[in-house]
This record gives C-alpha cells, sequence and structure tokens, in this order.
C-alpha cells in the first residue's frame, strides 16, 4: 500500500503482541517474535505488514499473498502458503480493525489542522465563553458569548461556536462547523462542515406560508460521532435529541424535534423529517427517507433507498418503497421482476444490508 504520509509511521507489534490484543492463535507458535510494520490488503501485503481474509471471494488471493501475517477463520488455513504466519480466529476482520487502531491510534479521530495545543491568537473568542484548560482553539474560529468548551477539546479552523453553546470535554468540532443552540456532552466528534442548531424547516400551510418559531435545542449525548455535511436542526417545541453513542455518516439530514437513541446507526444521505423517533439500536441504510412522526422501534433495521411511511416495530427489517416488512418486500420484487419478463424465472432480493 502507498505510504500513509498523514499519519505516523507506526513502531510496529510482534505476533505476540497481536495475539494478545485479538486473542487469535498461532498456527506457528515458534514465529511470535515477528514484527509488523504495517497492514494491508491481502492483494498488496508484504512480508512486514498484516492482512486478513474472511470471504470466499478473496480465497484465490489468499494462495499468492505475500503478507507477513494474516487472520483468518481455520476454515481457510489449509489454503495458505507454509510461509505465511496464520493467526486464528472467528472474528478476522473485527481482530484486523483491533490492530488497524493499535497502529494508528490518531487516525481515530481528527486532530488539530494547525498542529498547536492551545488558543491561536488569530481565534476569535468572547470574553464571556468560558474555556477550560487544554482546549485547542485553530485560527480563523470564532466562540460566542457564554459559550462553553470542556478540556481536551479540539475546535478546528473557521469553526462557529454560537452564543450559550455548551460542548463537554474531549469532544472534536472538524473544520468549517457551525453549532448553535446546542448542547453537546463529552467525546462527540463532529466532522467538517457539520450544521447543527439552524432553524428547522416549518411553515403553515395555505396561500400565505408563515414561519414557525424553532425555539428548541439540539442535545448530543457523549459519544456521538456525526459524519462530514451532515445539517441537525433544532427543535421547534421539543428538543431535537442524539442518544449517546449514535453513529451518523456523511450528507445526512436530521429534521427538527427528531428524536435517536441509543447506539443508532444513520448511513449517509438520509432524510428524517420532522418529528421522527428512533428508538435505541435502530439502523438506517444509505438514502433512506422517513416521512414525519414515524417511529422505528428498537432495533429495527431499513434497507437502503428505501421510503418509510409508516411506524416499524421493535427488531423489524423493513424495505423498498414505500417500505413493507423484508418477506412482503421480497415478494413484491419477486413477483414485479415476474411479470416484467414472462417465462424467466427469477429469484428473491437477499435480506437487505444495513450498508454500514
Amino acid at each position: 500500500m502507498a505510504k500513509r504520509r498523514f499519519f505516523d509511521r507506526p513502531s510496529g507489534l510482534t505476533v505476540a503482541e497481536i495475539v494478545s490484543l485479538t486473542g487469535a492463535e498461532a498456527r506457528d507458535p515458534t514465529q511470535l517474535s515477528h514484527l509488523i510494520r504495517d497492514v494491508a490488503p491481502i492483494h498488496h501485503a508484504g512480508p512486514t505488514d498484516l492482512t486478513f481474509i474472511e470471504s470466499n471471494k478473496y480465497a484465490d488471493a489468499l494462495a499468492t499473498t505475500h503478507a507477513g501475517v494474516c487472520l483468518m477463520p481455520e476454515r481457510f488455513e489449509g489454503r495458505a502458503p507454509k510461509t505465511l504466519i496464520v493467526l486464528r480466529t472467528p472474528e478476522p476482520f473485527q481482530a484486523f480493525v483491533t490492530v488497524h487502531s493499535e497502529l494508528y491510534p490518531h487516525s481515530l479521530r481528527p486532530t488539530s489542522l494547525f498542529e498547536t495545543s492551545d488558543i491561536a491568537q488569530d481565534a476569535t473568542v468572547h470574553p464571556t465563553a468560558r474555556i477550560e484548560s487544554g482546549v485547542t482553539v485553530d485560527p480563523g474560529s470564532v466562540i460566542g458569548p457564554r459559550a462553553e468548551i470542556g478540556a481536551g477539546s479540539i475546535i478546528a479552523a473557521t469553526a462557529v461556536i454560537g452564543p450559550d453553546v455548551s460542548i463537554g470535554r474531549d469532544c472534536v468540532i472538524g473544520a468549517g462547523c457551525s453549532i448553535m443552540h446546542a448542547l453537546i456532552g463529552d467525546r462527540v466528534v463532529i466532522h467538517p462542515g457539520c450544521r447543527i442548531g439552524q432553524d428547522g424547516f416549518g411553515y403553515t400551510a395555505g396561500t400565505r406560508q408563515q414561519k414557525i418559531p424553532q425555539t428548541g435545542r439540539v442535545i448530543i449525548q457523549n459519544d456521538v460521532e456525526i459524519g462530514a455535511g451532515t445539517a441537525i436542526d433544532r427543535g421547534s417545541i421539543r428538543d431535537t435529541t442524539i442518544g449517546e453513542a449514535t453513529k451518523i455518516d456523511n450528507l445526512c439530514q436530521i429534521g427538527h424535534n427528531v428524536v435517536i437513541g441509543r447506539h443508532c446507526v444513520v448511513v449517509a444521505q438520509c432524510g428524517i423529517s420532522g418529528s421522527v423517533t428512533l428508538e435505541d439500536f435502530a439502523m438506517l441504510g444509505g438514502a433512506v427517507g422517513l416521512a414525519p412522526h414515524v417511529t422505528i422501534g428498537k432495533g429495527g433495521r431499513v434497507a437502503a433507498r428505501s421510503g418509510v411511511m409508516h411506524d416499524i416495530p421493535a427488531g423489524e427489517t423493513w424495505g423498498g418503497y414505500p417500505a413493507t416488512p423484508r418477506k412482503q418486500w421480497m415478494r413484491q420484487h419477486a413477483t414485479l421482476a415476474r411479470l416484467a419478463t414472462p417465462g424467466k424465472k427469477t429469484v428473491a432480493p437477499s435480506t437487505p444490508s444495513d450498508e454500514s
């Protein structure tokens, strides 16, 4: 793989250290001292790289790989070259991510673009703002009256933090973000270009559209991550809330009064209309659209590019436009395919992916 010029070169890990990190089992315990300096795809890995395999799609590549170490399920071990150090594990990708994270810890969250650890001289900080020790504020940022920022947080270049906004500790606010009317917990990561807390889209119906006041807030709980370019509207008569540890991808639109629970996943380009509720552990695939006031029950899943018009019960998977329960959606798809191509045998679509 090309040199990772934007990240520090790792010192490396021995096979023994990888085994300790992942719980994998070495095929040959005499090779535990071998040093791994990087990670790479199975096709491009070299003798000091770690790779992994968990799909039959890459079984042929396993036979010719030049990787030093490979994480794999036991069923692939017989196809591995004798020169390859094999680490058996039932979850090779999860183990690979663990090692990758250990080699490149600074890749897991944005850092100061100016590589500073203080408040830049040309940042604009209102005298009534309260900033704890250890906060980094990059050049061009604006922090408004009475804003509060917790220790260890980073405010990247040209970010704007509005009046009375509260940001917890160890947060990252990416370059060019605007944060208004928001209360943000600890360890929250907001990637560049996000718009948090602007007014929602609300007008009365009729020949003369009258703007509806948007006087709520955005509440973002601990350990949330929000992808680049996402917009989250503040509430109108209740708060827009994002529950702890929820992960939101790039370019999503979250309307006013939306309540998203804990540990939810919202994939890129989703559009969530006003007053929607996603209960804990719900998952939306890419480009899903939700009509106003619908509820996705706990653990509910929606397949990519679906349009949801009705509530989805807890634990169910829906898909299509308009979205229906998975089995019904697959039957509809198969029936339509048969009608479109008479005489041709059709296969029902596979289980919808959460695209995460």
